[in-house]
């Protein structure tokens, strides 16, 4: 499977909360669902249902994964939540246990077998692996080179702080726009992937 990272992103790079006002509040993070005035269901809707289309199983840090799974189940009837509810789903977590796995086909991945469990996992089926959100977990496949499609949803705004999904250890990364798209409140939607040469 191809490792997809989809993710909206301020112009200062935050992904931070972008659904909800107490999504995730760490750090005093005051902005929770500053994406609502740029989404629109043609662009980035049409991003996000993209993305789902392509997926062959989902990818989630534990944050990211709870936050989801009280969300989708109940939207059940729904096209797109039905999409996200039968795919299957993988969860990394060093505190979740299989009882906690509430959302169907949930999957638990430990915290330190979580890079080495993503190599098994580019190997098996042919669709994507796709993750949304996990900035920590994101941050970590982008510095081992694990990802192969980066899909931002660039909002037209500055946080001015938050978390974010791009490593800083010094080492860069040259990637390639393949696709860019742009909707009529000013979100680019861009897709980029690792060039041939890497890091």
């Amino acid at each position: 499977m191809r490792i997809v990272i989809s993710e909206f992103v301020s112009l200062d790079g935050v992904v931070q909360a972008p659904g909800g006002p107490e999504e995730d509040t760490d750090g005093g993070f005051a902005h929770g669902g500053w994406t609502h005035p740029f989404f629109d269901p043609e662009v980035v809707g049409g991003a996000f249902d993209d993305a789902l289309g392509k997926a062959e199983a989902l990818l989630f840090g534990r944050r990211t994964w709870q936050a989801m799974a009280g969300a989708w189940p109940e939207r059940a009837g729904d096209p797109f939540a039905d999409r996200m509810n039968s795919l299957r789903k993988y969860v990394v977590t060093r505190t979740l246990g299989d009882d906690d796995l509430t959302w169907e086909n949930t999957t638990r991945v430990p915290g330190d077998e979580a890079l080495a469990r993503v190599r098994d996992l580019r190997e098996e089926g042919s669709g994507d692996l796709l993750v949304m959100g996990s900035p920590t977990l994101v941050r970590a496949l982008l510095d081992e080179g694990l990802v192969d499609e980066l899909r931002l949803m660039v909002m037209p705004v500055i946080l001015g702080g938050g978390k974010t999904i791009f490593p800083n250890r010094g080492r860069m990364h040259t990637l390639e726009l393949v696709s860019t798209a742009v909707s009529g409140a000013g979100v680019h939607v861009c897709t980029y992937r690792p060039t041939a040469t890497g890091a």
